[in-house]
């Protein structure tokens, strides 16, 4: 127990100093929204974690400590904080500096901006990590299966590259086409780009490695492809932290606070990732990576569905966490008997 407390020593410092210092200097109330944030990160973005420790496994522990550290000022900077200020600008067509000035001192307007940004931002992510999904399940070379008969159905057609991308795309399409849909220029557009990007560095980390392995003889990832395997999970990161900055707005309109909450959660879902690694949880619970995947693509739909009409974050959230608590229990299950 102590062993796994010193392991985590940092983030569990940098979560009580947090909370701390937004007590003392913005007021009592904000270290228990601090908390809430905090929270929030960590319960909807176990799924990501799990996805991101089937990559790291496979990355070399000094791969493995850039993710935690220079990973970690990507995370909180740069999704949770420029970028989201990157988004109003373009689509506001706003300069950079003027969103700045609107997230400082006039939060109010720069959650109105950042909402008015929601249909590319739902698009592109959504349509980004349903292209996820469709590759875990037209893997036809995945041999461990939960849903037997889902997967197995799914494999059937797998073998090609270009598939996954191709349904995505039908997807967005059809989306797109629903009279329901108002925003059908901007969903076909963030779509395609979410599918298209997904699929370019998907099948530039398959290069990387084919190339690595017959260097190394199939050794864990390092150089080229170990760093594109590195903006692989920022890119993954980001598709998960866009909906979780546009749902904090409705629990504060302090962007600081945010971002530090939303940081300091990102940090835990890091530190899970690295411990997830370190256990090798996922050879032990075998159904955690299917449950994760599932559990992305059911944010993917719910980032779909949400051009048409709201979805509470809450219900997307705990949807995601009972596919996950499934996983962890059938993984339970298997692993009692199997001893």
């Amino acid at each position: 127990m102590l062993k796994a407390i010193l392991q985590v020593k940092w983030s569990l410092l940098l979560t009580v100093a947090s909370i701390i210092l937004a007590g003392v200097f913005i007021n009592p109330a904000a270290s228990l929204t601090m908390i809430v944030l905090i929270a929030i990160e960590v319960a909807f973005s176990f799924d990501n974690a799990v996805v991101n420790a089937k990559i790291l496994e496979h990355m070399s522990r000094i791969w493995q400590q850039i993710f935690l550290t220079f990973g970690m000022i990507i995370a909180v900077l740069g999704m949770r904080l420029v970028f989201p200020i990157l988004i109003v600008s373009l689509t506001a067509g706003l300069s950079f500096g003027k969103v700045i000035d609107l997230a400082l001192n006039n939060p109010d307007h720069y959650a109105h901006y950042l909402e008015l940004a929601h249909p590319s931002i739902s698009a592109f992510g959504g349509a980004f990590l349903l292209t996820l999904g469709l590759y875990f399940l037209f893997d036809k070379h995945r041999r461990e299966k939960w849903w037997t008969s889902l997967e197995v159905f799914f494999q059937k057609f797998g073998g090609h590259w270009w598939l996954a991308p191709l349904v995505a795309m039908a997807v967005v399409a059809f989306v797109a086409a629903l009279p329901a849909n108002h925003h059908a220029e901007t969903t076909l557009r963030a779509g395609i780009l979410g599918v298209a990007v997904y699929t370019a560095v998907h099948q530039a980390i398959a290069l990387l490695d084919k190339k690595q392995a017959a260097l190394t003889h199939g050794a864990k990832r390092v150089g080229w492809a170990a760093f594109g395997a590195f903006l692989y999970l920022e890119l993954l990161d980001a598709s998960f932290s866009f909906d979780g900055v546009l749902g904090a707005f409705a629990i504060t309109n302090n962007v600081i606070l945010i971002a530090a909450g939303l940081g300091i959660g990102a940090l835990w879902v890091r530190t899970l990732t690295i411990q997830l690694v370190r256990h090798k949880s996922l050879n032990n619970y075998r159904y955690l990576e299917h449950g994760a995947h599932y559990a992305i693509l059911a944010l993917a739909v719910a980032l779909m569905v949400g051009l048409i009409r709201e979805v509470p974050e809450a219900v997307t959230g705990f949807v995601g966490i009972i596919i996950i608590a499934g996983a962890f229990q059938a993984s339970r299950k298997v692993r009692a008997t199997s001893k």
